[in-house]
């Protein structure tokens, strides 16, 4: 089969501007493709990493199809086995789902420490301190310290 794609927008754009000239619905070990005519090219409907789509199901196919516009196709059912499984091992998916939960949690306890320290900020006898007078408190500490430093050196 094609290894050329086709993603769901761009497959929608054409339907939208009259297009497509057709469409094959073709059976693969596990489900269904769709092969797209347009022009003079034939594209097989992708999913968003690139990777061929396959419908499990001819029900959700059909509906997917007439949602979009497309309720004329072919059917080629030879290599159709519905026994077979569609999905794919993904390891690197469990990795990637820990990851995203201790991103969460590290996220729920920062903001919890924020939340904290506002709180104690804002409690009775908290004193806040205005930018310019930090600057001018730092710039008369590092005179002292210019002084010290010119008196240890002589």
């Amino acid at each position: 089969m094609t290894h050329d794609t086709i993603d769901h927008v761009t497959l929608q754009r054409l339907v939208e501007a009259g297009a497509v000239r057709g469409a094959d619905v073709i059976g693969q070990p596990g489900g269904w493709e769709v092969v797209i005519k347009y022009g003079m090219v034939e594209r097989a409907l992708a999913v968003r990493r690139g990777a061929v789509r396959i419908f499990r199901h001819f029900e959700t196919l059909v509906a997917y199809l007439k949602e979009i516009g497309i309720s004329q196709y072919t059917v080629n059912a030879a290599d159709y086995d519905p026994a077979t499984p569609v999905r794919k091992a993904r390891p690197d998916i469990s990795e990637r789902m820990k990851r995203a939960h201790e991103a969460a949690e590290y996220d729920k306890w920062f903001r919890a420490q924020v939340e904290e320290a506002i709180k104690e900020a804002d409690m009775p006898g908290a004193t806040w301190i205005s930018n310019d007078d930090v600057k001018a408190e730092s710039a008369k500490r590092r005179k002292e310290w210019a002084k010290r430093a010119k008196g240890s050196a002589a």
